[in-house]
């Protein structure tokens, strides 16, 4: 214990007053004579000792009730339990992704966080708070709390290392506090590895009550004919025992189909047939989990065709007129020598189909051609040489020619999870008519290979970025060398290459992802495409490139929905935006890997024991309690003490 002034102890020498004035008051009794003297004998001494008793006690609360008030003014005073961390500044990290939709014992998650923030927090604290989408520095709640009652659900993943690289870059002389409220959905051991030991860090986690959830995963075109398209929606079940759901489709806000589905598997497929016509709309779900995933929208633009120009000799380039056909395709064939080079910057794809080798200025404007968002097929030809190639590959990335084998090898290996075959089988295939090449290269590559041959050597190898994609046999196809072309694979993998990474009809992109989306237009230098709806509106990152433009959108919209891209007030294309579903399973709430911190149950205990462990404890007040205790007993000594 310490006083706050001790020098007003010194006025405790003012006990001497009452002392001395007790001890030398003499009163002097006065004597009177009666018959019965005996009697008043006994009655002056019975006097004299009652007397004295009443002085000692009155001379013992006088004492006490002045040591009492000189006490109370010196404000007597416990050192807090945690005193050494008094200076600590104060962090709050909030989740507010959206797997805090859940909702526990007292509704939502994170509505009831914020609640008790509201409730619980001193007036007088000073803290910082950060959120997964927002900071907000050196605030209280006074100055925060319109901001906490209007928190919204961050699109962004809730990311702990992140966050606490803020805080450290944050630099101050003291050490922090951290109280990180979160359902800890995705938290891992890695996001725990920078903690800085010197930080207090405590966790308080809401547990939602209700795990199911039923996610609408993703939407793609299944089949099309010459009037209609089936549209494949992908749903994904967390949980267990799950009741029938309704699931309708819109196109402009217009219900155009729906159904029920039940979940006798945890994923599900549910088919709608709707006219092959442009539609910009979503599909959606009711279910008692979380209500972000519940929605999904998506864009299906006009059908336009794609260009396609294979370069080579027209009998090796006849079995590309078969698959690129004239409903989908603008094909055409060029020898080197009547080649157009201005045209190149016009087409999707251009297929080198076995050239012997490749002119300098045919491979300067192929590097232009697919640096602006183009795709090239390369079909070597037997009679190039593997420096040729490699000088020309060395433009697109880590693709390597060696030497031609002459040997017979079987193409038994299709990489499913290869972004060429992405949707293009239901199933994995184990048995079919392998083909086969008689000479080929060894081509080495640092990315998977599409295709391999049965020794695990590549056949099929790409490198890809975000706009535009090379393709690399490492054999000739032609008849005489390979029967791939009368393979079943040889459709999937052509029409596959030739489509644009985001000309796939469906247009969905996720929120956060920053793959860029190439739009077609022709901007002059000074124009700027913007993106809106009728309730937000941005301007992406753009780059021109010929007749199209490269959009890179960041974390923007702040909200999931259907957007138009405009140049000016002319409408270019319809674009659709949705949430990334990392938080749509709740089971992934990992809280044994937070064993070795302090976990509190509420936000008023963690504020509570904050309080009792900083804060001094002044015991001023008890000494003012017993001053006055201390004078109501002198009053009633010296009214009913006779």
């Amino acid at each position: 214990m310490y006083f706050k002034h001790p020098e007003i102890l010194y006025f405790l020498l003012l006990l001497i007053v009452p002392i001395l004035v007790h001890l030398f008051q003499l009163r002097r009794f006065k004597k009177e004579y009666f018959t019965n003297v005996k009697f008043l004998k006994e009655l002056s001494i019975q006097t004299r000792k009652s007397s004295k008793i009443k002085k000692w006690l009155l001379l013992t609360c006088r004492s006490l009730l002045l040591t009492c008030i000189v006490v109370a003014f010196a404000q007597p005073t416990f050192k807090a339990k945690d005193s050494q961390n008094k200076t600590n500044e104060m962090y709050i990290i909030l989740d507010n992704s959206f797997s805090m939709q859940a909702k526990g014992k007292k509704g939502e998650l994170l509505k009831r966080a914020v609640q008790e923030l509201l409730e619980e927090t001193p007036e007088n604290l000073n803290f910082s708070l950060l959120t997964n989408s927002e900071n907000y520095w050196n605030t209280d709640i006074k100055s925060i709390r319109n901001t906490l009652q209007n928190l919204k659900y961050s699109a962004m993943p809730f990311q702990l290392d992140n966050l606490m690289a803020k805080i450290k870059a944050h630099k101050s002389a003291f050490k922090k506090d951290i109280v990180i409220i979160t359902d800890a959905v995705g938290l891992d051991n890695k996001q725990l590895k920078n903690i800085d030991k010197n930080d207090t860090l405590e966790f308080i986690i809401p547990k939602a009550e209700q795990k199911n959830n039923v996610s609408i995963d993703s939407v793609f075109i299944k089949g099309a004919s010459d009037d209609f398209y089936e549209i494949s929606i992908e749903l994904k079940a967390y949980g267990e025992d799950f009741n029938a759901i309704p699931i309708a489709l819109y196109n402009q806000n217009k219900l155009i189909a729906k159904t029920t589905i039940n979940f006798e598997t945890k994923k599900k497929s549910i088919l709608f047939t709707i006219p092959k016509q442009t539609f910009h709309g979503f599909v959606s779900i009711v279910d008692n989990g979380l209500a972000y995933d519940n929605t999904f929208y998506f864009s299906i633009s006009k059908t336009k065709k794609i260009n396609v120009v294979s370069i080579g000799e027209a009998e090796k380039s006849s079995f590309l007129s078969r698959i690129y056909t004239s409903n989908e395709f603008v094909y055409s064939n060029s020898t080197i020598s009547s080649l157009d080079y201005n045209s190149l910057q016009n087409q999707d794809a251009i297929v080198l189909n076995e050239l012997d080798e490749i002119p300098q200025a045919l491979q300067t404007t192929l590097k232009s051609f697919v640096e602006k968002g183009g795709n090239l097929i390369v079909i070597p030809s037997a009679a190039s040489t593997s420096v040729n190639m490699n000088a020309f590959l060395m433009n697109f990335g880590n693709l390597k020619f060696n030497s031609l084998e002459n040997k017979e090898k079987l193409i038994t290996k299709i990489n499913f999870n290869h972004p060429l075959f992405s949707s293009v089988f239901m199933n994995k295939v184990n048995n079919f008519q392998y083909p086969k090449t008689k000479n080929s290269f060894i081509l080495s590559s640092s990315s998977p290979a599409a295709l391999s041959y049965e020794d695990q050597s590549v056949f099929l190898a790409s490198i890809q970025n975000a706009v535009s994609a090379v393709y690399v046999f490492s054999a000739p196809i032609n008849t005489v060398n390979s029967n791939f072309q009368q393979s079943p694979l040889i459709v999937p993998t052509f029409y596959k290459m030739a489509i644009n990474n985001q000309n796939n009809n469906v247009n969905a992109l996720t929120i956060g992802n920053n793959n860029p989306h190439l739009t077609d237009a022709t901007l002059n230098k000074d124009d700027i495409l913007t993106v809106k709806n009728s309730d937000e509106q941005f301007i992406p990152i753009q780059k021109i490139l010929n007749n199209k433009v490269q959009l890179t959108f960041n974390d923007y919209p702040e909200e999931a929905g259907n957007f138009e891209i405009y140049n000016k007030k002319e409408g270019l294309e319809n674009i659709s935006f949705n949430y990334n579903r990392t938080e749509s399973d709740l089971a992934q709430a990992n809280e044994n890997i937070l064993s070795d911190y302090k976990i509190i149950d509420s936000t008023s205990t963690f504020f509570d024991t904050l309080q009792t462990n900083k804060t001094d404890n002044q015991n001023w007040k008890w000494f003012v309690i017993f001053a006055l205790l201390f004078l109501l007993t002198e009053m009633a000594i010296i009214r009913f003490v006779k």
